[in-house]
């Protein structure tokens, strides 16, 4: 069986208003705590192609929906995600881990989900195939499981909650950990 750990969903944080720096310095903190349990680590990069496809009007419509709170112009946006996707390259390299470049065509309206269709396709691709997904991968269950597995630390309303992250084990024989 193939281990892989990987970095995924960053840039969130541009929205709630954490700075480049910030966000790097969470996925730097991430990448050395997984490099403890894994030497096979995958890093994706940001959706810049989708989101550099918004005009002003949809970005608005999407920034009021997602993040109502938030106040920064898409200029604003993409200059940070820019330092953001530049940062993650460079600690993959200083982290060795693997960057994958995300496939532009995985994004549909949504500028920064991939599309529900293509899920298992893209987990595949950005996973690898070397990666043991059993005879038939997740079952519906355990996606669902999956999707809402809360991260180790999470902030709602204002508040901290923490998680214990169990390692969560698959019937693939892989184990998942978010944090």
């Amino acid at each position: 069986m193939v281990t892989r750990s990987l970095v995924t969903d960053v840039g969130n944080d541009i929205l709630y208003g954490s700075s480049a720096e910030q966000t790097l310095a969470w996925v730097g903190e991430a990448l050395a705590r997984l490099r403890r349990t894994s030497s096979d680590i995958v890093v994706t990069d940001l959706p810049l192609a989708s989101i550099r496809r918004l005009s002003e009007a949809t970005f608005l419509l999407f920034r009021s929906i997602l993040v109502p709170a938030c106040r920064l112009s898409r200029a604003q946006v993409l200059e940070r995600a820019e330092r953001v996707n530049e940062g993650l390259a460079g600690l993959a390299v200083a982290h060795g881990a693997k960057l994958f470049h995300l496939n532009p065509d995985w994004y549909g309206f949504d500028p920064i989900h991939i599309r529900p269709s293509l899920w298992r396709v893209a987990w595949q691709e950005i996973l690898g195939s070397g990666l043991s997904t059993g005879a038939d991968g997740l079952s519906l269950l355990e996606g669902i499981k999956l999707y809402f597995k809360p991260p180790e630390r999470q902030w709602l309303f204002g508040v901290e909650r923490l998680n214990p992250q169990s390692n969560s084990a698959l019937t693939s024989a892989g184990r998942v950990s978010l944090y």
